[in-house]
């Protein structure tokens, strides 16, 4: 099975946490968007009430793709009380979405 998060089309959303902070209410993850030829990173922070922010010295991701990225984190963050109340993991370790040609990449 190959490891190329690269797709043949559209882009790939990747979102890795790398540390909770604050006693659980937020993480910060680094977020990554692969297109077919590139791929770019920056590093966010997340509050279990939907806040999305860049984390210190981050830059935003270039447009289209930095707030197809951003909506992927936001719903990262507001599943957090959910998965508290069924036990869960609060944070998920990763996240990968997809989006086509068209679709709001």
């Amino acid at each position: 099975m190959s490891r190329d998060l690269h797709p043949t089309d559209g882009a790939r959303f990747l979102l890795e946490r790398e540390a909770e902070l604050d006693g659980g209410r937020q993480a910060r993850y680094r977020v990554s968007v692969y297109t077919p030829a590139d791929v770019a990173s920056t590093t966010v922070v997340l509050t279990d009430d939907g806040d999305v922010a860049l984390a210190d010295g981050a830059v935003a991701l270039a447009e289209p793709h930095w707030a197809t990225m951003l909506t992927f984190a936001k719903l990262t963050a507001r599943s957090v009380p959910k998965r508290r109340d069924d036990e869960l993991p609060p944070w998920p370790a990763r996240v990968l979405r997809w989006r086509g040609p068209g679709r709001g990449n």
